[in-house]
């Protein structure tokens, strides 16, 4: 008895030992599924995930100027970036996936945006437009801009739009249910986190931008075994089946 015990400590003891904490850095697109994953992904490996979220530019910027990290989870193209500035380990892994979408406040009149043409005529008629402030680091502002300017109304619809400064305390889904803006346009992953609001549907395919999200191990982690582990996490079928739930696989 007194030599099964013994066993049970020791096996405790290493299990303490090997556990780790991890310090993320993800996208706030990638919440609502991340949220769900931490709790068996701390489960099933010991480790304890601290996780802060923010637009993918604002968390390349924060941790270029030094925020500690052991792994990033952002858009591919600006992990990419800190891979060349010898941040960010090379042999990234594709982890998610997404597009933008455009919104109303639930039980709010649905405008037909399923074309271009369609997608105009709602911009123009909408009293205010929502999307994320390109200061903030959001992905989709310079897309939705330069669509603006695509479809000739960037002049008529600049006055309307309310910008939202990203991360969680500043999405363009709040923008919406709270009245201050009456469309929205942001990536659907973050607009399904509101029950708030209703999508109603996707920028049409000629207009769209798919944005692949990466996770990467940062050459500065102190813990990248366990940050590895994540990454791995992150890619399993249970992942998978969460992201199609989220609007994160495309």
């Amino acid at each position: 008895m007194r030599t099964l015990v013994a066993a049970i400590v020791l096996l405790a003891t290493a299990g303490a030992a090997n556990a780790a904490e991890i310090n993320a850095l993800i996208t706030t697109a990638m919440e609502a599924a991340i949220a769900e994953l931490t709790p068996p992904f701390e489960r099933d490996t010991g480790n304890t995930l601290h996780v802060s979220y923010g637009p993918s530019g604002g968390i390349a910027r924060r941790f270029a100027g030094g925020e500690p990290a052991d792994v990033i989870v952002i858009d591919s193209g600006k992990l990419g970036e800190l891979v060349a500035q010898g941040k960010v380990l090379h042999g990234l892994t594709d982890v998610a996936r997404t597009g933008i979408a455009i919104c109303v406040r639930k039980g709010a009149p649905k405008p037909d945006v399923s074309t271009p043409e369609a997608l105009k005529r709602a911009l123009l008629a909408a009293k205010s437009i929502g999307h994320t402030d390109p200061a903030g680091g959001g992905i989709t502002a310079d897309h939705i801009m330069k669509m603006f300017d695509r479809l000739g109304i960037a002049a008529e619809v600049s006055p309307k739009v309310k910008l939202a400064s990203g991360g969680p305390n500043g999405r363009v889904s709040v923008l919406v249910s709270s009245g201050e803006a009456e469309i929205g346009l942001q990536e659907v992953s973050e607009l399904m986190t509101n029950p708030d609001v209703e999508v109603i549907g996707m920028l049409p395919p000629e207009l769209q931008r798919i944005t692949v999200f990466a996770a990467g191990i940062t050459t500065s982690a102190k813990q990248p075994v366990a940050a590895r582990a994540l990454i791995d996490y992150l890619t399993t079928p249970a992942a998978l089946a969460i992201y199609k739930t989220k609007g994160l696989a495309l």
